[in-house]
């Protein structure tokens, strides 16, 4: 790796990590400070990962050994399409977030929101850039603590409720990593993820049973991130019980958890892993057809518009792991075109419901008739274009989406079943958002009256930031065409583990071999 590039890479955690201890330590009673530091680091990352996009553009994987410990035994960060890709995706999503909290006041309900915010970036930025397993599992640690605070920021009796179950069945999902690490070790004698490929396609028969129970045991930590049924539990009280701002910033952890299925299906447990090969899918695939399910009925059960955005994001979490979950490039390629959108639209719908649930002030979030509320008339064009995108309507990007991911899996043997599914929770779908936005928008503007706010913070800036996600789709959608070329070259350097491997290991990239 250039020297330039490593430059990059560790500003991309150095940034967030000295930034928020500098905010606990220096700037906790100076809102407007860390205001300016949140936005100003926001907009670093997104350079930065701008940056390492071009770079990564090129084909070529980088790999940085911190310390200059050589590979396997030192802290390696990789640089690739799929991790820059995601780093791009994170820092665009923080800096969007952080304009609606600020907007909307909602960085004032408790203390530590701009520390916290930059630690839950240092851990997400972390757990896409590195190379081993063990810094995996720390970097999720650091973005889970960090999402702890986050989630319980501004009280409440139901927050912390909800706060509770979150971090005790974390608390379980870290054990198991641990576990899992720790079978790993044991049996392979490594935790670098480019060493544990070369040394897992070499095991001997009589290690691969233990193996393949690390294994499992991994994919089942990633799929409870992921909120893959049955693990899908904790998800809907979670999000729906968070503010607004941290439960939209929320959108992108669940696609940590298909992050690491991805990459360690692909490198670790792929093509020539022989026997180990793919070994998840079996079970993955109908997991993900299940969630699908699940998540679009969840949303068409919700009574209130935070449940069906958090049932949402089950839903399209199935729709994600079931391309994946395939295991081909064809598949692949849409499914990480289908992250992109799933996490802004989730994000976006996040907001616009915080939004509505603000102006109906006792009605809430409820689906309910209700007498009409302030700007409900461009509340509801959002909402109608956050639905459409959500269920994968025409013109937003969720249709492009969806036909990709259809035709991506049409030579699977098991094509007819996604298809089934994927079609019939579409329609599911609609009927869910044409339900709740009739009764709210449009069946309450019957009902006489207005509600009355004393008093509502940020209503251009909170209402700017949904809308700039909105954008966000509609850029998605027009650039279509280079962004799924790149998914697709992402998906095909993800099936060619060869290069991932030699940058790490190879003497030129300061590795062992």
């Amino acid at each position: 790796m250039s020297l330039m590039v490593s430059w990059w890479v560790v500003a991309s955690l150095i940034l967030p990590a000295v930034l928020g201890a500098g905010m606990v330590l220096l700037l906790r009673h100076r809102l407007t400070l860390s205001r300016f530091g949140s936005i100003g680091s926001c907009l670093i990352l997104i350079l930065v990962a701008a940056v390492l996009v071009n770079e990564a553009d090129g084909g070529r994987v980088q790999s940085y050994a911190l310390g200059n410990w050589r590979a396997p035994f030192g802290i390696v960060l990789v640089l690739d399409r799929l991790s820059a890709m995601m780093l791009l995706l994170t820092a665009v999503l923080a800096l969007i977030v952080m304009v609606y909290a600020i907007s909307t006041g909602t960085d004032r309900k408790g203390w530590h929101f701009h520390p916290l915010f930059q630690f839950q970036l240092l851990g997400l930025n972390g757990a896409f850039l590195t190379g081993d397993l063990f810094n995996l599992f720390v970097f999720f640690e650091v973005l889970l603590i960090a999402s702890y605070g986050l989630m319980l920021h501004g009280q409440g009796g139901q927050r912390l409720k909800a706060g509770v179950q979150y971090v005790i069945i974390n608390l379980v999902g870290s054990t198991l990593f641990l576990v899992a690490v720790g079978l790993l070790y044991g049996v392979t004698g490594t935790l670098n993820m480019a060493d544990l490929a070369v040394r897992v396609a070499a095991a001997p028969a009589g290690d691969q049973g233990l193996i393949a129970a690390a294994a499992l045991l991994l994919t089942t930590v990633f799929a409870l991130k992921a909120a893959l049924v049955p693990l899908h539990f904790w998800l809907p009280g979670t999000y729906a019980a968070t503010t607004g701002a941290v439960a939209a910033l929320f959108a992108i952890m669940t696609k940590v958890g298909a992050y690491a299925i991805i990459r360690t299906s692909t490198l670790i447990f792929g093509e020539d892993a022989g026997g180990l090969a793919f070994l998840t899918g079996p079970w993955l695939l109908p997991a993900a057809l299940v969630t699908i399910v699940i998540g679009f009925l969840g949303m068409f059960a919700a009574r209130g518009l935070r449940d069906l955005a958090a049932w949402a994001v089950v839903g399209s979490m199935g729709t994600v792991l079931c391309a994946v979950s395939v295991f081909t490039v064809q598949a692949m390629g849409p499914a990480l075109y289908y992250i992109l959108h799933s996490t802004l639209v989730g994000a976006a719908l996040f907001l616009i419901v915080d939004l509505i649930a603000q102006r109906r002030a006792q009605h809430g979030d409820a689906i309910t008739l209700a007498p009409r509320f302030r700007q409900s008339e461009i509340l509801s064009g959002l909402f109608f274009l956050a639905a459409i995108a959500v269920v994968g309507l025409p013109p937003l990007s969720g249709f492009v989406g969806k036909l990709l991911v259809l035709d991506g899996v049409r030579a699977a043997p098991q094509a007819a079943w996604i298809w089934g599914v994927i079609l019939i929770t579409t329609v599911i779908g609609v009927l869910a958002f044409a339900r709740a936005g009739s009764l709210i928008f449009w069946k309450s503007a019957s009902v006489e009256g207005e509600i009355e706010l004393r008093a509502l913070r940020g209503t251009r800036g909170g209402i700017g930031a949904a809308a700039a996600l909105l954008l966000t789709l509609a850029g998605l959608t027009m650039l279509a065409g280079p962004i799924s070329r790149y998914t697709a070259a992402t998906a095909a350097q993800l099936f060619a583990p060869g290069p991932y491997i030699e940058a790490v290991l190879s003497p030129q990239s300061g590795g062992r071999r």
